[in-house]
């Protein structure tokens, strides 16, 4: 095994290290599809000769609009090995949002299928910079168009570029608060870094099997895109309808022999919630991965029960920075108390600073502060928000250390780990009080008979913001909002409780799901008039 090898420079160089050492095992695998690392060397060379033909450059950036697939898989890594930047684009979100984002960071090639491709040529018009179409063949196309089955016999080698590791790999937009997308710029460093830095924490090895839950347009998705090639382990995509089927789900688990599974709290509380783990052999599952929201602690704690021989990991860290911290519960967590975030990972650095960024005293709350091989470049064109978005401080004259701003809000313990006490944005001033609402639903959610909750504050005009609560029942619980608040009282101020709690059974959800904060407060009216 080469140095090379076993140290690739960048992302561009993971599928033809892994075919080189182990070209007949499975890549990636998608339903009954599958495609071994010899085969994805093949394929990511042809798509990357032809990128590199039609006039893609290094840097130029790609747009991939496919629905979960080996398709994806193939139009990543041909990106990355061609040297553009490959643009993750949502086939879930409405169009006027894709051509939105396509103009925003001047996409020159879109690789997409006839079912999606030809509506966003529509949507988009005159006004875009796509010069040519990787997919299909769209009728009154002037620029370059090429469908899947044509592209392996175009016969183009694979471009002989420096690919360097400051250079762009991928964008990837998020809404954020306001709801405007912004797109978060990733290197070739920052995503090598998180390659390496996952496998080695989580041991991955090529005989691991990973279940990649996310869509590409989530981070969560970049753990089976790149860490799971790094080490030449095999990554099982899963589709659309296993998301919203969890049965089959369970299924899929079980049959695929997953080893490590990464996924938000969701997924796993759905499968949870089938009632039929107990009815499967789950005997290869190593690691269960989970992140980008809160797991309620009693049911992480069932979950651990049904699944005793499995460990546990909650991971932390916002797009921009991949991961930074991470938090192996050896035992089941009690179930009154969060999860914490844990511990800084290696290659990263920490602040816990106050509203003037001035560091705070030992245990005391305040703003985190990231830095670390694992963090963008900035955001796309957003000079406003990158200013925003950095802390910069000179350590000596012409050195100077850039911190990302999470926005969360944090303590350290004496022993070194990390607890979360929600966003700076999501503290809130209500009847004259300043109040977490994290805290919040956390007292919520300790409370027996509630499977779910969340609150979230409502302008009511002179009364100033108000806090008010949708909660999902367990079954056969027989509580009402009036019990769930009194129960409440016994761990909140007044000022803290809700005005009002909706009973609910169902929460509206983000495409990755998360709980879509924004879709809460606009359903606000129609929901506690139930």
């Amino acid at each position: 095994m080469s140095s090379s090898t076993r140290h690739p420079h960048h992302l561009g160089q993971l599928i033809d290290q892994a075919a080189e050492r182990l070209p007949n095992q499975i890549a990636f695998k998608f339903g009954k599809q599958s495609m071994t690392y010899a085969q994805m060397r093949e394929q990511t060379s042809a798509l990357a000769g032809l990128l590199h033909s039609w006039g893609i450059e290094k840097g130029d950036r790609v747009g991939i609009y496919l629905p979960r697939s080996l398709k994806t898989a193939i139009a990543v890594h041909g990106c990355l090995k061609a040297g553009t930047a490959f643009v993750p684009l949502d086939p879930s979100a409405p169009l006027s949002r894709i051509a939105s984002i396509c103009k925003n960071c001047g996409i020159r090639a879109l690789v997409t299928n006839d079912r999606l491709g030809n509506k966003l040529v529509d949507q988009l018009g005159e006004d875009h910079s796509i010069s040519c179409l990787i997919g299909l063949e769209s009728e009154g196309w002037t620029g370059n168009a090429i469908t899947w089955g044509d592209i392996s016999e175009a016969n183009m080698p694979p471009p002989n570029i420096r690919i360097l590791a400051d250079d762009l790999a991928y964008i990837m937009y998020t809404s954020g608060s306001t709801g405007q997308p912004k797109g978060i710029m990733h290197t070739h460093r920052s995503g090598l870094a998180y390659a390496k830095l996952s496998a080695e924490l989580y041991g991955l090895t090529s005989q691991d099997v990973v279940g990649n839950h996310c869509a590409l347009h989530y981070d969560i998705s970049t753990f089976g895109y790149f860490t799971a090639p790094l080490v030449g382990a095999t990554t099982i995509i899963v589709s659309d309808a296993h998301t919203k089927f969890p049965m089959s789900l369970v299924q899929m688990v079980s049959q695929e022999k997953i080893s490590v599974w990464y996924s938000v709290p969701l997924a796993l509380i759905q499968m949870l919630n089938t009632g039929k783990l107990l009815d499967f052999d789950f005997d290869t599952l190593r690691w269960v991965l989970f992140g980008g929201e809160v797991f309620p602690s009693h049911l992480l704690a069932e979950l651990m029960h049904t699944w005793p021989k499995a460990r546990f990991s909650n991971v932390y860290g916002p797009a921009e920075v991949n991961q930074c911290t991470y938090h192996h519960l050896d035992t089941p967590p009690p179930e009154d108390e969060p999860i914490p975030l844990g511990r800084v990972w290696p290659n990263t650095e920490i602040l816990i600073v106050d509203q003037d960024d001035q560091p705070v005293v030992d245990t005391e709350i305040g703003l985190l502060l990231v830095r670390s091989a694992t963090m963008m470049r900035g955001y796309w064109q957003a000079p406003e928000l990158n200013n925003k978005a950095f802390y910069r401080r000179e350590v000596v004259p012409g050195m100077v250390e850039t911190f990302y701003r999470t926005g969360d809000l944090v303590s350290c313990t004496s022993a070194g780990s990390l607890l979360f006490h929600g966003r700076a944005d999501r503290q809130i001033k209500t009847r004259g009080f300043r109040v977490e609402l994290e805290s919040v639903e956390q007292v919520l959610n300790a409370i027996d008979e509630v499977a779910e909750g969340v609150v979230y504050p409502i302008s009511k005009g002179d009364e100033g913001l108000l806090i008010y609560a949708q909660v999902i029942l367990k079954n056969a619980a027989q509580k009402t909002p009036k019990e769930l608040i009194q129960i409440m009282a016994a761990d909140l101020p007044p000022h803290a409780l809700p005005a009002e709690i909706a009973l609910v059974d169902r929460l509206p959800r983000t495409a990755a799901g998360k709980i879509d904060r924004k879709a809460l407060a606009e359903s606000h009216a129609t929901t506690i008039n139930l």
